[in-house]
């Protein structure tokens, strides 16, 4: 299975179009695509959407960032927004065939990299930072470029992850980081008074007091006041009830919403929570939406000769002679389903009267498995794909003067695919049976089925863990991935 990783820097111009195209041009390599592009002259800033294949797409953000340190001087730029570098943020998001510890592996990569070719430092964040401190980009942009700069050979927690303690003369710094899909989401009032939106925004993140998984601060754009905000787990904290707090804090002062925006790409997963929840749809299901019916049945996901037509393929190939798909795939399979049967009884009884009281615990259910399915999914053929490796890592071994670490790396990652299985697979029975009663109990068999299915997957899935350790020589590994395994078990 091929990998599909996104990568959505931040560069601070947002006013030359000369110099974004510039950008945009050094990062076109092949297996790389552009999908989006946003310039904001107030806030001087674009962000650009790439998506691609693992290796690809590394080398593209690598020199996206070195044409931004030849175009941009952070020492003649102003804008609204925060910055501490010409290319400010370099996040990598896994989509398809990656994990986020695989793009916590290419954050350190690249940010090693840009030091190597350009000497700008670069601190890691959010799910690759080295300390918690670091996982809030806020923390490590604090003060922003002129700070940064006074204080990063003074100051121990200024020292960049890579390179020396000063900063590039004019391209500053740069993060780099892994996490998971984030929505850049900005609110704009009926007012100029950027106080209100400061409050509003103070009000509404997390670091305040606010929604878990938001991020926002208050700027004047376009002559109104604006609530800008990051969404760092939609399927958490949805963009609809941060749109309705927003409302709600600005009532407070007698002001409203006119509008709002979406900088880069939002998925459609979080559109159609925000329709369910606006146009009240009694068991809204994202299969009821044309255009995703047709994909499925297109894609032979859902096949017009039934239930059987759909899943009788993987049951063929489980059964063929060959090695893939096997237990592995298997398991990730049965914690699929096991997300799925609990997130049907968990949509059939939220909305009803008799569990209005559980409104909010069925919600977050929802979202949590919603999540925790689609990795399930995609495990299936990143089982099968770890496996195909390590068979790979062996015969390349034998012609390798580094043969032991190409087959330790192999290992390392089929080890970590069913792992990660057996603890999405443990969530799903431990969500499972929470619901049990808070929801109809006529579906007390579904969810029972669902906790039997999580718990086979949990089994499956750290049986192969357990025989990929057999032949690990990394003690350490090994045994941490033990300890890990041991505190899954159901």
């Amino acid at each position: 299975m091929a990998t599909l990783v996104e990568c959505v820097p931040n560069f601070s111009e947002g006013r030359d179009k000369s110099k974004v195209d510039a950008i945009v041009e050094a990062m076109k390599i092949d297996g790389v695509y552009l999908l989006d592009r946003e310039m904001d002259a107030d806030h001087n800033r674009c962000v650009i959407t790439l998506v691609g294949e693992r290796e690809s797409i590394q080398e593209a953000a690598i020199r996206g960032v070195g044409k931004a340190a030849e175009l941009i001087d952070l020492n003649q730029h102003q804008g609204a927004h925060p910055r501490m570098g010409a290319a400010d943020v370099v996040p990598f998001i896994p989509i398809e065939g990656v994990t986020i510890e695989d793009c916590v592996t290419m954050a350190s990569d690249v940010g090693e990299q840009i030091w190597k070719r350009y000497q700008i430092p670069v601190y890691l964040y959010e799910a690759a930072a080295t300390s918690p401190e670091r996982t809030n980009l806020e923390n490590i942009r604090r003060g922003q470029f002129e700070a940064i700069r006074a204080e990063i050979a003074t100051n121990p927690a200024r020292k960049p992850d890579f390179g020396e303690l000063r900063v590039h003369p004019t391209a500053g710094a740069t993060v780099v980081g892994a996490r998971k899909f984030l929505i850049a989401y900005n609110v704009f009032l009926n007012t100029p008074d950027v106080d209100i939106a400061k409050r509003v925004a103070k009000a509404v993140r997390f670091s305040s007091g606010g929604m878990r998984f938001v991020k926002g601060a208050g700027f004047l754009v376009r002559g109104l006041a604006q609530v800008s905000m990051n969404l760092t787990d939609f399927e958490q904290t949805p963009i609809h009830r941060v749109f309705e707090l927003v409302k709600r804090e600005a009532a407070r002062y007698g002001v409203f919403p006119v509008s709002s925006e979406i900088v880069g790409l939002i998925p459609k997963k979080a559109l159609e929570a925000a329709a369910e929840w606006f146009l009240q749809v009694e068991n809204f299901d994202s299969s009821l939406i044309l255009e995703n019916r047709l994909s499925a049945v297109m894609s032979g996901k859902m096949a017009v000769g039934g239930l059987r037509a759909g899943v009788e393929p993987f049951v063929e190939q489980l059964a063929a002679p060959t090695a893939t798909p096997g237990g592995g795939s298997a398991a990730a399979a049965s914690g699929a389903m096991a997300a799925g049967l609990a997130t049907m009884v968990a949509s059939m009884s939220r909305g009803k009267k008799a569990y209005l009281q559980y409104e909010r615990e069925l919600s977050d259910a929802i979202g949590q498995l919603a999540q925790i399915r689609e990795d399930l999914k995609a495990a299936i053929d990143a089982d099968a794909e770890s496996y195909n490796a390590v068979m790979k890592a062996y015969k390349l071994a034998k012609d390798a003067a580094n043969g032991d670490g190409i087959i330790h790396a192999a290992l390392k990652q089929a080890t970590s695919v069913p792992l990660g299985v057996a603890e999405r697979a443990r969530e799903v029975a431990s969500i499972a049976e929470k619901l049990k009663p808070i929801t109809n109990p006529n579906m007390k068999s579904d969810l029972t089925t669902a906790v039997a299915l999580a718990r086979a997957a949990v089994e499956g899935a750290l049986a192969n863990v357990e025989i990929n350790l057999e032949s690990m020589k990394d003690e350490a590994f090994a045994a941490e991935t033990r300890k890990r395994a041991e505190a899954i078990k159901v």
